[in-house]
């Protein structure tokens, strides 16, 4: 460890350092005291120098001795058991990433949640989760990767339990928020993180497969949603007004992974790397120790010795706190100093990666994920909302026109369901214990007739006269009938719930699409995993790019759910190779002081990416598929181009 002894000259020490002030010193020439100046100055300078010479030599030597201690300590048990652990938190990432599309359709009508707000609510999450890269990023080089970890997956764990229990739209979209912000961290902090335990030749193998856990979050959200949303019955009450329906069940179940990954955090250790970088030498080299043991233990050679006796490691005069003596300021004014402090380290490791040697590797970079990310996730939107849109067309195309009937005396105790009702005549008729769905009566009379338990969805009385007719305990409001005329009708009891009106739609579809456009990737994960180190980064972005650019086009000839769902799949299983190798390569670029920072930034930029992608690609649903197509291919063959004029790292020692 890098220690700078020195003492200082005599009579030079301040009396706030505890010395006390002597006024009977013999008067000095002023010409000797002058030479003593000037002297002391040079004693100075020259320490300076030493130090900046020495600080300079130990930051060019710890790579290259940090490199050669992993491979001494070996690849084996605890890497793989921190593999799994920093898997789940990956895993918690990709499930908070579907859970707000899963729950909408059946949350808006719990929570009477309108279009506009529904957007809003996709909209903020996004931002949570952008701010929450950008923050935890910059944090986890000053406080630590392990330390960072943790307060993500508490705070995500902890709201998103509250989101369970929110009764109105206001604190739902306040929780999701809160928990957005908090796992938006986790994938800066997982790649850093497990990055600093992986020697050279192993890095670029084990971060592809660490990938794959993000594709398990997705499988096991489908999964879940699948089995438990559906069954609206599932639940129980708390009280007389909350009613906890499935879909909250579902939030909880997917606190699992989060849950399980903040377990396991707890029982690993700090990134050694990161407490050589803050100089904390002795911690360091008792967790390398342990993974040494661990390692070698497990191969069955435990009489293997950690033979590092010291590690030469660089001054962070810079980096050290500015506090308060216990004696001089209350525990406010510390703390507040503590985070000022921590504040303003951030925001210059920030503006530190915009260096002449950072800046040309960081733009690149930028353009690459946001191309990659505005494909990506704008296609990951366009896809189930243009099936949606197929059903819809299906659904329109079998709607039964019923013209000029009249129905007198008549039970209906049966369904109605996608019809059209125009100039009928209805006459002491009842509508007992039925539901209406998607139904349409225009320019109709209904006399003496009676509505009791009707349940309606999507449907409109346009312009109808109603005549002796009561409406009882049933949802037909207000709102559905459009310039109907009201003769002596009587609407009693009607039922509780929101007045907004929702579409149906085909859950079930929705999350098979989502179930199999997450299994898609398995191939593409796999291929990237065991080629990542042998043909590069730069080869498995680049190409991956091109290839998934070459699919969009098939998009052309998606006149079919399924032909739609098969590209879909095709598009994601060719483009994740390009996300693996781009998470590879952005933790391998950056110094382990600025790594988490940069890589959170990266993160951000896709999240944004996502964000303004989401909002172009929905607004061509119904209207083109060109233009969106058009994008995709652009932003595709933009960002692989780009991408093949970064510096390949795999054979790069983390500097």
């Amino acid at each position: 460890m890098g220690v700078l002894n020195c003492s200082l000259p005599p009579y030079t020490t301040s009396p706030l350092r505890g010395y006390p002030y002597q006024s009977d010193y013999p008067p000095q020439d002023e010409d000797a005291a002058s030479d003593d100046t000037e002297g002391a100055d040079e004693d100075n300078q020259m320490r300076k120098a030493r130090l900046a010479a020495q600080q300079e030599e130990d930051e060019d030597n710890l790579p290259e001795q940090y490199e050669a201690i992993m491979e001494d300590c070996g690849h084996g048990r605890f890497q793989w058991t921190l593999f799994f652990v920093l898997g789940l938190a990956l895993m918690a990432d990709g499930v908070d990433g579907f859970v707000v599309g899963f729950v909408l359709p059946s949350a808006e009508k719990d929570m009477c949640i309108s279009n506009a707000d529904k957007g809003l609510l996709g909209l903020l999450v996004y931002v949570a989760m952008m701010v929450g890269a950008l923050v935890w990023g910059g944090l986890c080089d000053k406080m630590g990767r392990r330390k960072c970890l943790i307060y993500v997956l508490t705070i995500d764990l902890v709201f998103s339990f509250l989101s369970c229990f929110a009764h109105s739209y206001g604190f739902f979209l306040f929780f999701r928020f809160c928990s957005g912000f908090g796992i938006g961290g986790s994938i800066p902090i997982v790649y850093t993180y497990f990055t600093e335990f992986l020697q050279m030749d192993k890095r670029g193998e084990h971060l592809s497969w660490l990938c794959m856990f993000w594709m398990l979050g997705g499988l096991y959200a489908s999964f879940t949603a699948w089995g438990i949303i559906p069954h609206y019955g599932w639940g129980f009450s708390i009280g007389s007004e909350f009613q906890m329906h499935s879909w909250r069940l579902f939030i909880l179940v997917c606190l699992f992974p989060a849950l399980a990954a903040l377990v396991g955090v707890i029982f690993m250790p700090e990134s050694p790397r990161f407490l050589l970088e803050s100089s904390r030498h002795d911690e360091a080299w008792m967790i390398l120790r342990r993974v040494h043991d661990t390692n070698w233990k497990a191969k069955g050679e435990p009489e293997r010795v950690f033979t590092v006796t010291n590690i030469k490691t660089p001054q962070t005069q810079d980096d050290e706190f500015i506090e308060i003596q216990s004696d001089t300021g209350t525990a406010f004014q510390r703390w507040t100093v503590r985070h000022m402090t921590m504040l303003q380290q951030v925001m210059a490791n920030i503006m530190s990666l915009s260096a002449p040697e950072l800046r040309l590797q960081g733009l690149l970079l930028v353009i690459v994920w946001f191309c990659l990310a505005f494909s990506y996730h704008g296609l990951g939107v366009w896809f189930p909302d243009m099936i949606k849109y197929m059903q819809y067309e299906e659904y329109e195309s079998k709607v039964r026109v019923f013209h000029r009937e009249r129905v007198e005396h008549f039970h209906f105790n049966f369904s109605l369901v996608n019809q059209i009702h125009r100039e009928g005549e209805y006459i002491h008729d009842k509508f007992a214990n039925i539901e209406i769905r998607s139904v349409k009566f225009e320019d109709s009379l209904f006399e003496n007739c009676y509505f009791e338990d009707v349940k309606s969805t999507n449907t409109f009385f346009d312009n109808c006269t109603f005549k002796n007719t009561i409406f009882y305990n049933t949802d037909l409001w207000h709102e559905k009938f459009k310039e109907c005329r009201m003769e002596n009708t009587t609407f009693l009891h009607p039922k509780k719930g929101c007045h907004l009106n929702f579409q149906e739609e085909n859950d079930i579809v929705i999350y098979m699409v989502s179930f199999l456009g997450s299994l898609a990737v398995l191939p593409g994960n796999i291929i990237s995993a065991l080629f990542m180190d042998k043909i590069g980064r730069i080869r498995i972005i680049g190409g991956s790019m091109l290839v998934s650019s070459a699919c969009t086009f098939l998009l052309l000839l998606s006149f079919s759910q399924g032909a739609v769902i098969c590209w879909q799949c095709l598009f994601y299983g060719t483009s994740v190779a390009a996300w693996n190798g781009l998470e590879v390569i952005s933790v391998e670029l950056y110094p382990s002081s600025k790594r988490g920072t940069a890589f959170g930034i990266l993160n951000g930029i896709c999240k944004f990416a996502t964000i303004i992608a989401s909002f172009i690609f929905a607004a061509f649903i119904g209207i083109t598929k060109i233009i969106p197509i058009f994008l995709a291919f652009a932003a595709l063959v933009c960002g692989g181009l780009v991408a093949l004029k970064l510096p390949e790292t795999r054979e790069k020692i983390l500097s």
